[in-house]
């Protein structure tokens, strides 16, 4: 009779250590997470709206070489936005006013 109840205590025993390590390191995705508000740029102002990411970096480029510290984003796919500092701001948007991309 222990040839029978082994196996199937064996197969319990890893069945619980299966379902214990799912939730012990499982990454919680069944859960709904609430989306970031895409209007919380703590400190940072938008200054442009580019369609490729690449455009977002040359423009991203041009304002590092005026002296402006800026950083690129992309909320929704096919769109990328440039962020800077508040103090930056108007200089940023003079500079992306004349830029081609």
């Amino acid at each position: 009779m222990h040839y029978t109840v082994a196996p199937v205590v064996v197969f319990a025993v890893l069945a619980l250590l299966a379902l214990f390590m799912r939730w012990a390191f499982g990454t919680g995705d069944s859960r709904r997470r609430r989306p970031a508000a895409p209007s919380d740029d703590g400190l940072l102002l938008r200054v442009a709206t580019a369609s490729s990411r690449e455009s977002a970096l040359a423009l991203r480029a041009v304002l590092s070489d005026a002296g402006i510290r800026s950083t690129v984003r992309s909320p929704a796919p096919h769109r990328v936005e440039v962020l800077v500092f508040p103090e930056d701001a108007e200089r940023a948007r003079s500079l992306a006013a004349t830029f081609p991309g």
